[in-house]
Protein backbone atom coordinates (compact mmCIF):
# COMPACT_ATOMS: atom_id res chain seq x y z
CA UNK A 1 0.00 0.00 0.00
CA UNK A 2 1.59 3.63 -1.30
CA UNK A 3 2.73 5.38 1.84
CA UNK A 4 2.94 2.39 4.11
CA UNK A 5 6.28 1.64 5.46
CA UNK A 6 8.16 -1.70 4.44
CA UNK A 7 8.24 -4.10 7.11
CA UNK A 8 11.56 -6.20 7.63
CA UNK A 9 10.79 -9.98 6.61
CA UNK A 10 11.94 -12.43 8.84
CA UNK A 11 14.98 -13.98 8.37
CA UNK A 12 17.73 -15.32 10.51
CA UNK A 13 19.79 -18.32 10.99
CA UNK A 14 19.84 -18.39 14.57
CA UNK A 15 17.41 -15.80 15.89
CA UNK A 16 17.34 -17.24 19.40
CA UNK A 17 21.06 -17.40 19.62
CA UNK A 18 21.28 -13.74 18.26
CA UNK A 19 18.20 -12.29 20.57
CA UNK A 20 20.37 -13.89 23.70
CA UNK A 21 23.74 -12.84 22.65
CA UNK A 22 22.29 -9.16 22.33
CA UNK A 23 20.05 -9.37 25.40
CA UNK A 24 23.52 -10.60 27.07
CA UNK A 25 25.22 -8.06 25.97
CA UNK A 26 22.78 -5.38 27.38
CA UNK A 27 22.45 -7.11 30.71
CA UNK A 28 25.91 -6.66 30.73
CA UNK A 29 25.99 -3.10 30.14
CA UNK A 30 23.04 -1.72 31.17
CA UNK A 31 21.06 -4.07 33.55
CA UNK A 32 18.06 -6.30 33.09
CA UNK A 33 15.52 -3.20 33.69
CA UNK A 34 16.78 -1.86 29.67
CA UNK A 35 16.07 -5.56 27.86
CA UNK A 36 13.29 -5.34 25.70
CA UNK A 37 12.35 -7.63 22.87
CA UNK A 38 11.36 -4.47 20.34
CA UNK A 39 14.60 -3.01 21.04
CA UNK A 40 16.56 -6.62 20.81
CA UNK A 41 14.45 -6.82 17.49
CA UNK A 42 15.83 -3.71 16.37
CA UNK A 43 19.81 -4.49 17.39
CA UNK A 44 19.26 -7.98 15.32
CA UNK A 45 17.90 -6.51 12.17
CA UNK A 46 14.51 -8.27 12.17
CA UNK A 47 10.43 -7.60 12.69
CA UNK A 48 9.31 -6.72 15.75
CA UNK A 49 7.31 -9.37 15.86
CA UNK A 50 10.18 -11.81 15.34
CA UNK A 51 11.37 -12.31 18.66
CA UNK A 52 7.90 -13.20 19.78
CA UNK A 53 8.27 -16.91 18.25
CA UNK A 54 11.31 -17.63 20.90
CA UNK A 55 9.97 -15.94 23.79
CA UNK A 56 6.70 -14.82 24.61
CA UNK A 57 7.75 -12.45 26.58
CA UNK A 58 10.36 -10.56 28.53
CA UNK A 59 10.16 -13.08 31.39
CA UNK A 60 10.84 -15.85 29.11
CA UNK A 61 14.13 -13.77 27.68
CA UNK A 62 15.33 -13.59 31.07
CA UNK A 63 14.50 -17.05 32.18
CA UNK A 64 16.33 -18.36 29.05
CA UNK A 65 19.31 -16.09 29.76
CA UNK A 66 19.64 -17.79 33.72
CA UNK A 67 19.40 -20.96 31.58
CA UNK A 68 22.20 -20.71 29.59
CA UNK A 69 24.44 -19.15 33.06
CA UNK A 70 23.38 -22.11 34.84
CA UNK A 71 24.60 -24.43 31.53
CA UNK A 72 27.69 -22.44 30.94
CA UNK A 73 28.61 -22.68 34.86
CA UNK A 74 27.91 -26.94 34.76
CA UNK A 75 30.24 -26.88 31.90
CA UNK A 76 33.03 -24.88 33.85
CA UNK A 77 32.58 -26.85 36.63
CA UNK A 78 33.24 -29.66 34.82
CA UNK A 79 35.98 -29.09 32.97
CA UNK A 80 37.70 -28.04 36.57
CA UNK A 81 36.62 -31.24 38.27
CA UNK A 82 39.65 -33.56 38.29
CA UNK A 83 38.38 -36.94 39.97
CA UNK A 84 40.85 -38.65 42.59
CA UNK A 85 43.03 -36.04 44.13
CA UNK A 86 41.85 -35.46 47.92
CA UNK A 87 39.55 -33.29 48.93
CA UNK A 88 40.88 -29.47 49.30
CA UNK A 89 42.78 -29.04 46.00
CA UNK A 90 40.12 -30.89 44.39
CA UNK A 91 37.29 -28.15 45.81
CA UNK A 92 39.94 -25.24 45.19
CA UNK A 93 39.93 -26.10 41.19
CA UNK A 94 36.05 -26.33 41.78
CA UNK A 95 36.02 -23.06 43.37
CA UNK A 96 38.84 -21.05 41.46
CA UNK A 97 36.23 -22.29 37.67
CA UNK A 98 32.84 -20.50 40.55
CA UNK A 99 34.72 -17.35 40.96
CA UNK A 100 36.15 -17.30 37.68
CA UNK A 101 32.93 -17.71 36.03
CA UNK A 102 30.96 -15.12 38.66
CA UNK A 103 33.65 -12.62 38.15
CA UNK A 104 32.91 -12.72 34.85
CA UNK A 105 29.18 -12.82 34.81
CA UNK A 106 28.00 -10.70 37.45
CA UNK A 107 25.08 -9.46 36.39
CA UNK A 108 23.95 -13.21 34.44
CA UNK A 109 24.94 -14.85 38.44
CA UNK A 110 22.69 -11.84 39.42
CA UNK A 111 20.16 -12.90 37.17
CA UNK A 112 20.13 -16.85 37.50
CA UNK A 113 19.97 -16.69 41.70
CA UNK A 114 17.78 -13.57 42.56
CA UNK A 115 15.34 -13.01 40.00
CA UNK A 116 11.70 -14.51 39.79
CA UNK A 117 11.27 -17.32 37.22
CA UNK A 118 7.84 -17.81 35.07
CA UNK A 119 6.76 -21.11 36.41
CA UNK A 120 6.92 -22.68 33.15
CA UNK A 121 10.48 -22.12 33.55
CA UNK A 122 11.30 -23.57 36.53
CA UNK A 123 11.41 -27.11 36.49
CA UNK A 124 13.98 -26.57 33.33
CA UNK A 125 16.21 -24.12 35.41
CA UNK A 126 15.92 -26.10 38.56
CA UNK A 127 17.52 -29.22 36.48
CA UNK A 128 19.96 -27.06 35.21
CA UNK A 129 20.92 -25.72 38.74
CA UNK A 130 21.16 -29.50 39.88
CA UNK A 131 23.33 -30.39 37.20
CA UNK A 132 25.44 -26.93 37.68
CA UNK A 133 25.98 -27.88 41.79
CA UNK A 134 25.73 -32.13 41.07
CA UNK A 135 29.59 -32.48 40.55
CA UNK A 136 30.07 -30.47 44.02
CA UNK A 137 27.59 -32.92 45.82
CA UNK A 138 29.58 -36.02 44.29
CA UNK A 139 33.03 -34.28 45.24
CA UNK A 140 31.75 -34.43 48.57
CA UNK A 141 29.90 -37.68 48.75
CA UNK A 142 33.26 -39.26 47.48
CA UNK A 143 35.23 -37.67 50.26
CA UNK A 144 33.00 -39.02 52.44
CA UNK A 145 33.36 -42.62 51.67
CA UNK A 146 37.31 -41.89 51.55
CA UNK A 147 36.84 -40.48 55.57
CA UNK A 148 38.21 -37.02 54.81
CA UNK A 149 35.08 -35.16 55.96
CA UNK A 150 32.26 -35.49 58.45
CA UNK A 151 29.41 -38.43 57.86
CA UNK A 152 25.79 -36.70 56.82
CA UNK A 153 23.87 -35.76 54.03
CA UNK A 154 26.23 -34.79 50.98
CA UNK A 155 24.24 -32.55 49.57
CA UNK A 156 23.48 -30.83 52.92
CA UNK A 157 27.52 -30.43 53.22
CA UNK A 158 28.24 -28.97 49.97
CA UNK A 159 25.75 -26.25 50.30
CA UNK A 160 27.97 -25.02 53.43
CA UNK A 161 30.81 -24.86 50.43
CA UNK A 162 28.78 -23.55 47.80
CA UNK A 163 27.14 -21.04 50.13
CA UNK A 164 30.95 -20.15 50.99
CA UNK A 165 32.50 -19.29 47.48
CA UNK A 166 28.65 -17.61 46.47
CA UNK A 167 29.71 -15.00 49.24
CA UNK A 168 32.91 -14.78 47.88
CA UNK A 169 31.59 -13.77 44.20
CA UNK A 170 29.15 -11.95 45.66
CA UNK A 171 32.07 -9.70 47.89
CA UNK A 172 33.73 -9.57 44.63
CA UNK A 173 30.50 -8.18 42.47
CA UNK A 174 30.21 -4.90 45.02
CA UNK A 175 33.70 -3.88 45.12
CA UNK A 176 33.99 -5.45 48.84
CA UNK A 177 37.16 -7.60 47.83
CA UNK A 178 39.61 -7.62 44.75
CA UNK A 179 38.51 -10.44 42.46
CA UNK A 180 42.45 -10.90 41.44
CA UNK A 181 43.19 -11.32 45.40
CA UNK A 182 40.35 -13.38 45.82
CA UNK A 183 41.07 -15.85 42.67
CA UNK A 184 44.76 -15.96 44.22
CA UNK A 185 43.16 -16.65 47.28
CA UNK A 186 40.68 -19.34 46.68
CA UNK A 187 43.12 -21.99 48.50
CA UNK A 188 43.47 -20.80 51.06
CA UNK A 189 39.67 -20.19 51.61
CA UNK A 190 39.18 -24.22 50.93
CA UNK A 191 41.73 -24.86 53.79
CA UNK A 192 39.41 -22.53 56.63
CA UNK A 193 36.73 -24.36 54.86
CA UNK A 194 37.84 -28.12 55.65
CA UNK A 195 39.57 -27.46 58.74
CA UNK A 196 35.63 -27.09 59.92
CA UNK A 197 35.19 -30.45 57.77
CA UNK A 198 37.57 -32.63 59.40
CA UNK A 199 36.35 -36.04 61.07
CA UNK A 200 36.58 -35.39 65.13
Amino acid sequence: MAGMPPTRPYHHGDLRAALLTSAERTLRERGAAALSLRELARETGVSHAAPGRHFKDKQALLDALALTGYERLAQALEAADRPGPALEPRLAELGRAYLGFAIGNPELLELMFTRKHDPDSSALLAAAAERSFGSLIQVFTEAQERGEIVPGDPERLSLVAAANLHGLAALVAIGALDAEATLAGIADSVHHLMHGLRPR
